[in-house]
């Protein structure tokens, strides 16, 4: 794909992009956007997510580009790695805190495909603490006994063919 730059952009996507630059107080969008340019639709929505989400909220600035980068550290995706790394720093991160955060997230993901790997039951206490629940689908949920626990359905299960 190619980039779009601005002066070949449809209106459509120059609105986006002029917005982009307002908000950001740039002179120019970053490669990322030029790309996404190529579908105006999904151009449009990403900015609009991104601008919901990425805004004021619940978690401070510095903590959203810390999820971000972890997240793209996962996802192995260089762009966005860059991107956010020099966000969070500008949001304040060190260099020692992205040190620790690498760390995290290397021992998250081993963690992870260990509790994986090894099919790994959720434990009771964390399921009622940690899983967010449906709304009318908790403990107290309509035509539920109180004190009677949600039970997961078993999962079927694997048969493994031998290798030649």
């Amino acid at each position: 794909m190619n980039a779009i730059e601005r002066g070949q952009a449809t209106d459509e996507v120059r609105k986006v992009f002029d917005d982009i630059m307002r908000t950001r107080g740039v002179k120019d969008v970053n490669n990322f956007w030029k790309h996404l340019a190529n579908e105006p639709r999904m151009l449009a929505h990403v900015w609009r997510s991104l601008k919901e989400l990425m805004g004021p909220g619940h978690l401070d600035p510095l903590a959203k580009e810390l999820v971000y980068l972890a997240v793209s550290i996962t996802n192995s995706c260089e762009y966005c790695r860059a991107s956010h790394s020099a966000a969070a720093r500008a949001k304040g991160a060190t260099e020692e805190m992205l040190a620790e955060l690498y760390a995290v997230v290397g021992l998250a993901n081993m963690t992870n495909r260990l509790a994986v790997a090894f099919q790994v039951p959720v434990d009771d206490q964390f399921r009622a603490e940690a899983m967010p629940t449906r709304r009318g689908s908790g403990p107290e949920a309509p035509g539920r006994r109180s004190g009677t626990r949600r039970t997961e359905p078993s999962r079927p299960s694997r048969k493994r063919t031998p290798r030649p």
